[in-house]
């Protein structure tokens, strides 16, 4: 049998750091904007600028090894970082815990990667309809990365250096503005404009294409420049300016027809793909009856042992039993929650990895998908009538870890048929998934103390989904209260378009109405959407431009990723500052002059994109 090398000391390692960056930065880029990006594609550029660049060998192998530790750990701090900051926001926890947070989010990753595991036969090798997207996308880039691995590296680095250098203008010395925005009276309607004038939000449209970014701006349009002008100014308003009417109609009103469209594309998802469940069931049956012989099975189709994934599931198992225990104050409760955990995480995750493999990461209803577990373990403690803090912190705890499997689960299914593609073991690429899930949950809590200490989660990072989920939760507990019209009329809207797509889909049109970028768009502030949109406007005219050009040819998506990482960077160093109470902003320049600048960057950026990704790599 042949040997390669793919988990060596030197895949490790780099995977490792660049695993732990890139889970800092998409703490950072959720809390604030409430999308995160995949690392894939940037980390096997960066690998293999490094084995190429430095150590003269091309092994995409090894680069794969990467990418896939790098993914890994971005996709946990999504998971935890739309649900655990409910926790604070709620009041339940006064700060983040390190051990509980971590527990947590290692326990999520764990079951999303373990869970995967006998999927991915089913799913990834035979099932012809599954394309996985950014895993063909991710496999192109390494069996093309060759020699042009410098450059891109030398791309991504300048895209960096331009982001960070945006975002410590704005977030520290104050010259520039992270929001420009305005709003006036038209009889008794309210016209909101605005954009936030943010590289990362940019490049994020750019790496998603126009099908999604355009997705997210029309949820917008409903919510910002339909929906608030229908509205009646609150009362006890009269007097207040329109910019503060406006966003106090979104944060009480629009953005709950969002959740109530949300919850709908949550139940949909798991109707929808009832076949990837089974198959995940038919899968474990398969690989418990190919065990005895797995000496005979060939190097690309050897997962780990299943001696080993009884050993951590177990391991998942109990742990998140002792913390829901500490939560609930009861050892019965507590198994019994953890056998909830348990149950909504592998069924989350078939359905996690069936959308990813339609639709891609970037249309994964993540968000349903937790509201749908929140859900189900609240009415669970409902039923048996237990209320106050313990039970919202069990909701959430169970929400926390699912929400982090299926996060994980739906990035494993793509790296996994990254590797797949390019002939890599897929028992290789699932122990550095372990590592790239154990290593960066380390660092989540600590950078999670330093952002809420810094800007404010809820406050100066919006964290949208942990602040939809602390409403839910406390309405569902009888601290709080939804408007309940508004999620009515949000599921009402959810259902309509779940109609309207499926026409599209009959008609075999290219554009789709998938409902859960749309939601989360109404639910979003329509300024995070517009750079998106611009961005996705961005990449289909270059698209269209270069017809043909693959992938690993589009300087656009180094750049961007660049662009992401760098803001995101930035913006935890200089919370690095603000948490020592060290000033660095420059006082004393008026809003219009800030405002002026920031679009002026905002331009500058966009340009710089442009010119780049007109280029091809090889350009």
């Amino acid at each position: 049998m042949k040997t390669i090398k793919e988990l060596t000391p030197l895949s490790i390692g780099l995977g490792v750091i660049i695993g732990v960056v890139m889970t800092a930065a998409n703490v950072y880029l959720g809390l604030y904007a409430g999308m995160t990006v995949s690392a894939s594609i940037p980390a096997a550029v960066i690998a293999m600028g490094v084995l190429v660049g430095v150590l003269r060998t091309r092994n995409i192998f090894e680069a794969n090894i990467v990418q896939t530790m790098a993914s890994a750990g971005e996709s946990l701090a999504a998971g935890v970082i739309f649900t655990l900051p409910a926790l604070v926001l709620i009041g339940a926890w006064q700060g983040f815990d390190f051990w509980a947070t971590t527990t947590i989010a290692v326990a999520g990753g764990l079951l999303g990667v373990v869970f995967m595991i006998p999927l991915r036969r089913a799913l990834i090798v035979e099932h012809k309809e599954l394309t996985y997207p950014e895993g063909v996308a991710c496999a192109t880039v390494l069996n093309s990365a060759g020699g042009e691995g410098t450059k891109g590296l030398s791309i991504i680095l300048k895209g960096l250096g331009l982001g960070a250098l945006f975002k410590f203008c704005s977030a520290g010395l104050k010259v520039l503005t992270g929001s420009v925005e305005a709003a006036f009276k038209v009889g008794s309607s309210t016209i909101f404009m605005g954009l936030d004038a943010s590289p990362a939000l940019l490049a994020i449209g750019y790496i998603v294409r126009l099908e999604v970014a355009a997705l997210v701006f029309i949820g917008g349009t409903i919510g910002w420049f339909i929906g608030i002008p229908l509205l009646s100014t609150p009362a006890g308003m009269e007097d207040a300016s329109a910019l503060d009417i406006a966003w106090t109609l979104w944060s009480t009103q629009i953005r709950f027809v969002g959740v109530g469209a949300m919850i709908v594309g949550g139940v949909w998802s798991i109707i929808s793909v009832r076949r990837g469940i089974v198959a995940g069931v038919k899968g474990l049956g398969a690989l418990v009856a190919t065990t005895d012989g797995n000496d005979e099975i060939s190097r690309k189709e050897r997962d780990i042992p299943l001696w080993s994934m009884g050993v951590i599931l177990l391991l998942a198992l109990l742990t998140m039993g002792a913390i829901y225990r500490q939560f609930v104050g009861s050892t019965g409760l507590g198994i019994a929650t953890a056998i909830i955990m348990f149950i909504a995480s592998f069924l989350f995750v078939a359905v996690s990895s069936y959308v990813v493999g339609l639709v891609g990461t970037s249309n994964n209803p993540v968000s349903g998908m937790t509201i749908s577990a929140l859900l189900t373990t609240a009415v669970f403690f409902l039923v048996i009538g237990m209320e106050g803090n313990n039970a919202i912190l069990a909701t959430l705890g169970v929400a926390a870890v699912v929400c982090c499997a299926a996060c994980t689960a739906g990035d494993c299914s793509q790296d996994l048929k990254t590797g797949h593609l390019i002939g890599a073991t897929p028992r290789s690429q699932q122990i550095a998934q372990i590592i790239g899930v154990a290593i960066p949950a380390l660092v989540i809590a600590p950078v999670l103390t330093l952002l809420h200490t810094a800007y404010g989660i809820g406050d100066g990072l919006k964290a949208p989904q942990a602040t939809l989920f602390a409403s839910i939760t406390k309405a569902l507990f009888g601290q709080g209260e939804l408007p309940y019209h508004m999620v009515a009329i949000g599921a009402v809207l959810g259902v309509i378009i779940l109609f309207a797509d499926g026409y599209l889909k009959k008609k075999g049109t290219r554009f789709r109405l998938h409902l859960m970028p749309l939601a989360v768009g109404i639910y979003l502030p329509v300024t995070l959407a517009v750079p998106m949109f611009i961005g996705g406007l961005m990449r289909y005219a270059l698209d269209k431009k270069h017809a043909g050009r693959a992938e690993s040819e589009d300087a656009g998506v180094l750049v961007s990723s660049g662009l992401i990482a760098g803001e995101a960077i930035m913006g935890v160093i200089v919370a690095i500052f603000l948490y020592l109470n060290i000033g660095i902003g420059i006082e004393g320049i008026s809003k219009l002059i800030v405002e002026m600048l920031s679009l002026a960057a905002f331009a500058g950026v966009c340009l710089y994109l442009w010119k780049t990704a007109d280029k091809s790599i090889n350009g």
